[in-house]
């Protein structure tokens, strides 16, 4: 099995695709103006008690207060309080905290009102991004994520992912990174720790330990609303996250980002340097791998499945539901119930796609095709647990009940990916009116004499929906071929699927646009 990350670099950010095998599985959006990144941490100020909710609203910045509960503060608050203060008194405190004294725990079934007080400044930690009419979801308990353990400042516990299921390589690692942990700092460690050694433990440590330092440094001069320990981009922070044997080639279309990821992974995986790749094509990056196609495909409210059958996507405040439909494979099995189990098996397969996807969390209710044996019924259980142990967010997921349905909740910390996969009519605009821009060939062509006569480019790349490419490349003699023998230049034709039936664009020889429509 394959894994691909493709970078997409743009004006205002990025885009990132994970594929696998070619398809699709992830698409992340990166916006340069957004803030407040889950990982992020900021000085914040408090804004209002609420004891009915036994929660605070803390003002870090953003147009509405983020929300802190009680059970969020974390054991150690009374620590973390205490040092923030000093660290922002004239005398400073150190980074290290072997000699910091550890406060007492709170008590789990105290009040917000015991621990926080209106104004007063802590730090805190980005848990859920902003979503919908909410403000971001804030944590006390702060943490550092490296690549193969969790740094976690005034604990002084180790623990280990639960996915190491040998019981002598937790007792190794426990005892590796027993040996190597700063006092007063806790572990948490990860599952791609499985077989490392000390080394490269160590050195991961150093790191989370020199970026804790940084952030303490910016602290004691930080001002409210500030960012003290910022997350990496969303790219690295994949690839920190996922980057594992199977993956077999990274292609960014930016020089700039392109040398960020590679300093990157050279840093965390040397023997994977080779695996970054620079675009260079003249087609934009996603038409090339064929994602903004798959993008069209799978982000509308119906998705097709490989063998006739199709899930119908709604979305809510509330919750997501998924409608599981045979379509035209009802007769392809020898009777009902075995037609039922394989679109169920293969409308699950496509679910846990589509929930990595769109990046959908909350409550999750899939009504399959009802089936009456109980051993099909745990089959398609079984299948579901099996085809979700990819997804890195947390999920839980119920059997199916009587009446057919599987429930499943998965963490939300990001707002939800959506694409708009329906187009008003390029000719109308959706006002039910014709005008002379039916007439697109002609316009196109009236907008390639100017630019080659009256501009004197001396080289044009023409950018046109997959229909409109062709028609000026089909034929002999070419539409294109006309425009060689009349105006002595070869004009470049380039389909883009991202753009309308009759969209186009021209760019010159530097790759800029100098005609859109």
């Amino acid at each position: 099995m394959s894994n691909e990350l493709i970078i997409n670099s743009t004006q205002n950010g990025g885009r990132i695709a994970l594929l696998r095998d070619k398809s699709l599985v992830e698409l992340h959006f990166e916006n340069n103006e957004e803030k407040f990144t889950v990982g992020d941490i900021y000085l914040g100020t408090v804004r209002k008690l609420v004891p009915g909710l036994n929660a605070a609203f803390i003002d870090i910045g953003y147009e509405k207060d983020a929300f802190l509960h009680y059970l969020d503060l974390g054991p150690k608050v009374q620590s973390l309080l205490r040092y923030i203060k000093r660290a922002q008194s004239r005398g400073g405190v150190s980074p290290k905290l072997a000699e910091f004294k550890i406060e007492p725990d709170i008590d789990k079934l105290g009040k917000i009102t015991e621990v926080l007080k209106p104004n007063h400044k802590i730090l805190v930690q980005v848990v859920k991004e902003p979503i919908s009419t909410k403000g971001p979801r804030l944590s006390c308990e702060l943490s550092i994520a490296g690549r193969y353990i969790v740094l976690v400042p005034f604990s002084n516990s180790i623990n280990i992912s639960k996915k190491i299921s040998e019981q002598g390589e937790r007792k190794r690692l426990i005892r590796l990174i027993s040996s190597i942990k700063p006092d007063n700092f806790g572990i948490i460690i990860r599952t791609v720790a499985e077989g490392k050694e000390v080394a490269e433990l160590d050195r991961d440590l150093r790191e989370l330990v020199a970026k804790w330092t940084k952030g303490i440094q910016a602290l004691s001069k930080a001002k409210p609303r500030q960012k003290v320990i910022g997350e990496m981009s969303r790219a690295t922070s994949m690839l920190r996250d996922i980057l594992n044997e199977s993956f077999d080639s990274i292609t960014v279309d930016d020089p700039a980002t392109f040398e960020d990821i590679k300093g990157f992974i050279r840093n965390i995986a040397p023997d994977k340097e080779k695996i970054v790749k620079l675009y260079n094509g003249r087609t934009k990056i996603f038409e090339n791998f064929g994602i903004e196609k798959q993008m069209k495909a799978l982000f509308g409210k119906t998705v097709s499945l490989p063998n006739g059958g199709y899930l119908v996507i709604e979305h809510t405040e509330a919750l997501h539901v998924i409608d599981v439909n045979s379509g035209n494979k009802s007769n392809a099995e020898a009777d009902q119930e075995a037609t039922a189990l394989n679109v169920n098996l293969e409308a699950a397969t496509e679910v846990s796609r589509q929930l990595r996807l769109r990046d959908m969390g909350g409550i999750i209710v899939i009504d399959f095709i009802d089936m009456k044996r109980a051993e099909n019924k745990k089959k398609l259980f079984d299948h579901v647990k099996q085809v979700m142990k990819s997804d890195r967010s947390k999920y839980t997921i119920l059997p199916l009940s009587k009446f057919g349905l599987m429930q499943i909740t998965r963490q939300r910390v990001r707002p939800e990916v959506n694409i708009v996969t329906k187009e008003k009519c390029p000719t109308c605009k959706g006002t039910g009116k014709i005008d002379a821009s039916i007439n697109v060939a002609d316009v196109i062509e009236n907008t390639l004499d100017y630019i080659l006569t009256k501009q004197n480019e001396k080289s044009v790349s023409l950018l046109v929906h997959p229909y409109l490419y062709s028609y000026f490349k089909q034929g002999w003699p070419s539409s294109q071929f006309k425009w060689l023998m009349k105006y002595h230049r070869w004009v470049k034709v380039v389909k883009d699927s991202s753009l309308g039936i009759l969209e186009y664009m021209f760019l010159n020889q530097h790759g800029e646009i100098i005609e859109i429509h």
